[in-house]
């Protein structure tokens, strides 16, 4: 297939899948299916964990959550059945996602979204169906999203210094998404580790802080780069509105990924004979967990001016904007993490508003995706173009 390019948008495509029969719809629809859906299922769960955790208790809050984290389940299976259904039954259009300087990216959210339902598992799942019955599920299935996010975190930077045309005035924030990942999956090793036998839990929390490793100081280099591209060649175009966001993911999740695992470092390595080590670990994540928070500040208040300008020139919409959700969702949870280790009720006061945001950012990107995906217009592959061009158009994507 082959478009000329002045008649394709990444962001979406009228035709793409919008036109015909039911049947030849829903062909269309999984032969243009990417891994950018799988950002809904993070916004959506990281929703339901957002408001299981909300500081000031409200008629229903579980049950929201736990209808939330369920949508999120649903979403999530049909997702990966029509991404596999695309490579079983359109391979050659399938593979040429590893060459493409974008789409390729979102590999990283597929193992994120998968995070947002093992810890809603914890969350939600033991009180439905006990710790011994969620447990195992959890424990297992971590350690697939764990081989998940390191295959992101190494073989997509792997391809874009390898098979992929970058530029830095092309340079956007979705270069985050594949290393971030292993920060995911690292606050997910935290929040299982409680529930763990000690035989178990040290090596998870050993593992989850490699993890962190693997991802946060890549996070933060790519943040360097970016600030250096805002300078040079200022904001990217208007359809890349939500990609300001994005930063927070990394820094909000590194900061919650520090502090759950010092909280979790006392008693585990104290049980393995480390307990000044563990000691240190709490101190580490606390005033590591406060760094970042602060860097995250930055950031939070960057993206609202972008957005502010943005608003003003209008936003046109497409699946991206699901960038407002996931990362001020991590932030967010970050945020109260402050608030149950500090005591302190401004970071309580500052969650709840975050939360609050996150949740109208959600209603808002959730109805207008379900619109697009039922009239088909956002069921588009970008790699189907044909065009190396289309590659150089970064921003339409997202």
């Amino acid at each position: 297939m082959s478009l000329p390019l002045d008649n394709f948008s990444l962001i979406g495509h009228p035709g793409a899948a919008g036109a015909g029969a039911p049947g030849r719809r829903l062909r269309e629809a999984v032969r243009q299916f990417t891994p950018n859906w799988f950002t809904v299922t993070m916004g959506t769960g990281v929703v339901a964990l957002a408001l299981a955790q909300f500081p000031f208790g409200f008629p229903a809050q579980h049950e929201i959550g736990r209808a939330l984290w369920l949508l999120d389940i649903g979403l999530f299976v049909l997702f990966s059945l029509a991404y596999t259904a695309r490579w079983i039954f359109f391979f050659d259009g399938a593979r040429r996602i590893f060459s493409h300087s974008v789409v390729s990216m979102f590999f990283g959210a597929i193992p994120m979204g998968l995070a947002t339902i093992l810890n809603g598992g914890l969350a939600f799942g033991i009180p439905l169906w006990g710790e011994g019955a969620v447990v195992p599920v959890v424990h297992a299935l971590w350690y697939v999203d764990v081989a998940m996010s390191v295959a992101a975190g190494l073989l997509i930077p792997f391809f874009m210094f390898t098979r992929q045309e970058h530029a830095i005035e092309r340079m956007t924030a979705v270069w985050l998404l594949p290393v971030v990942a292993c920060e995911v999956a690292a606050v997910t090793g935290a929040q299982l580790v409680p529930h763990l036998a000690a035989e178990a839990a040290f090596p998870t929390l050993i593992f989850s802080y490699v993890l962190w490793a693997l991802s946060v100081p890549v996070a933060m280099s790519i943040l360097v780069i970016l600030i250096l591209r805002l300078a040079l060649h200022k904001l990217p175009a208007r359809d890349m509105a939500a990609s300001g966001w994005l930063a927070l993911g990394p820094i909000g999740t590194g900061a919650l990924g520090l502090l759950l695992m010092g909280t979790d470092a006392r008693p585990v390595f104290a049980a393995a004979g480390l307990g000044g080590a563990g000691d240190v670990a709490f101190g580490l994540g606390l005033i590591g967990g406060l760094m970042l928070w602060g860097y995250g500040l930055w950031w939070l208040g960057l993206a609202m001016l972008k957005t502010v300008r943005y608003l003003r020139d209008g936003m046109p919409f497409n699946i991206g904007w699901w960038g407002f959700t996931f990362p001020l969702g991590v932030y967010s949870l970050a945020t109260l993490a402050l608030a149950r280790t500090t005591h302190l009720e401004a970071f309580a006061l500052a969650g709840a508003a975050l939360i609050a945001m996150l949740v109208g950012f959600w209603s808002v990107v959730a109805v207008r995706t379900a619109h697009g995906a039922w009239k088909g217009y956002l069921f588009v592959s970008p790699c189907l173009a044909g065009s190396p061009a289309a590659s150089r158009i970064e921003a339409d994507f997202v």
